[in-house]
């Protein structure tokens, strides 16, 4: 596709499976990953729903065959399980055979072990080493040295919006022939600090999500994290490779319009799609499956759907997938990244669970069963604190 950029390989892990297959059944059979958290402490265990991976940080550093786990946190891990996947998936063998970059992002971080040892930092020096993780860059570094990576690391976050805005960044680069191949994508793990401070904007739900229904309540949160591989023509056509499809278009907007809530009329939700559309090239009328970002909250929604309403004289099929990992903050664009090339290669629009009722004001309806139908282009929302919004369009080989 000539103003595509490749993607061969891919890697997730979510509260729905740990592994790109495992993830795929779960979408097919309409399953989801809601549940009510047990890997964190916390006294709002009984009133939210959440997506968690149920495996301990130790597990997780046995998937990876890493010793003295206590070193990563949690961030680190499920983002180093997720971009070794995408490494196999793409039958890379030598990570620097090429001019090769790593962009991963995230919003929590190394938070997990921050409010683990904040009280004894400066007490027991040993605790020093956990501080260094913090910064959202850290994940990014042990993870590009996990995986072998010496060339480009960098690391984005922009809240919600993060993965895809590493995703486009990494297309962006290879376009100006800055890189030959980039692994893009996002991780963030759950921590006190977020389940506190969604639950202080009062935009966590007490049961599971319901995006894009008139009586939604919250969020769902949730952690995971996806990463894809995104390769130049010339790489692709030496090395013979496999192309999953091509991120074919995308655009970052921001409306201005408020430190967490959207417009209105979803402005920055409406530049962003059309300047994804421009720049793929496509008429609104070949979108075939639109995955929106659909987070459940009164906010979120129907701004969006104002947004689509003003894109397209009509609508497609649309569903949102947060309902299944529930809401994975900066890894979230990576997540349904996945999802959307699974979308194209299976030839389905996957369901928006849990939807009974349509917006009064816009009367969208998203699709609640999973269907069968031709594919070829699927746009990908992701939408930010702070504005910051962003899409995607993926295109079938």
């Amino acid at each position: 596709m000539a103003n595509g950029v490749a993607i061969t390989g891919m890697g997730i892990i979510s509260s729905i499976g740990n592994t790109v297959e495992e993830n795929l059944q779960s979408l097919l059979s309409e399953s989801d990953g809601i549940s009510t958290i047990e890997n964190i402490a916390t006294r709002h265990a009984n009133n939210i729903k959440v997506g968690e991976i149920k495996l301990s940080n130790e597990e997780l550093a046995k998937l990876l065959a890493l010793d003295n786990f206590e070193k990563y946190s949690r961030t680190t891990l499920l983002g180093a399980i997720a971009a070794k996947q995408a490494i196999e998936s793409a039958n890379i063998n030598d990570v620097n055979q090429y001019k090769t970059g790593f962009i991963s992002s995230t919003s929590v971080g190394g938070m997990d072990l921050t409010e683990k040892y904040c009280n004894t930092f400066f007490d027991a020096p040993r605790n020093e080493q956990f501080i260094n993780s913090h910064n959202a860059s850290e994940s990014t570094q042990q993870i590009a040295s996990f995986i072998g990576l010496t060339d480009f690391v960098t690391t984005i976050s922009t809240a919600c919006s993060s993965a895809a805005n590493a995703i486009m960044l990494g297309a962006r680069l290879i376009k100006a022939k800055k890189l030959d191949r980039v692994i893009v994508g996002g991780t963030d793990g759950l921590s006190k600090f977020t389940l506190n401070g969604f639950k202080t904007l009062m935009i966590l739900s007490d049961k599971k999500s319901q995006p894009f229904d008139k009586n939604r309540k919250g969020l769902n949160l949730g952690e995971g994290a996806a990463y894809l591989v995104l390769e130049s023509e010339e790489v692709v056509a030496k090395e013979n490779k496999k192309v999953l499809a091509f991120l074919s278009g995308y655009a970052n907007a921001n409306d201005a319009h408020h430190q967490t809530a959207s417009s209105e009329e979803g402005e920055g939700a409406f530049l962003a799609m059309k300047k994804a559309l421009k720049l793929a090239d496509l008429e609104t009328s070949v979108i075939d499956y639109i995955n929106a970002h659909g987070t459940g909250t009164p906010n979120n929604d129907a701004s969006e759907s104002e947004a689509l309403k003003r894109i397209f004289e009509e609508v497609p099929i649309f569903s949102s997938t947060k309902a299944y990992t529930g809401h994975t903050l900066a890894a979230a664009g990576g997540i349904e990244a996945v999802f959307s090339i699974l979308a194209l290669k299976e030839q389905k629009a996957f369901a928006n669970l849990n939807f009974a009722d349509e917006i009064e004001k816009t009367q969208l309806k998203p699709t609640t069963k999973t269907v069968e139908k031709e594919i070829k282009h699927v746009l990908s929302n992701s939408f930010g604190f702070g504005g910051n919004c962003s899409t995607l369009i993926f295109s079938k080989v």
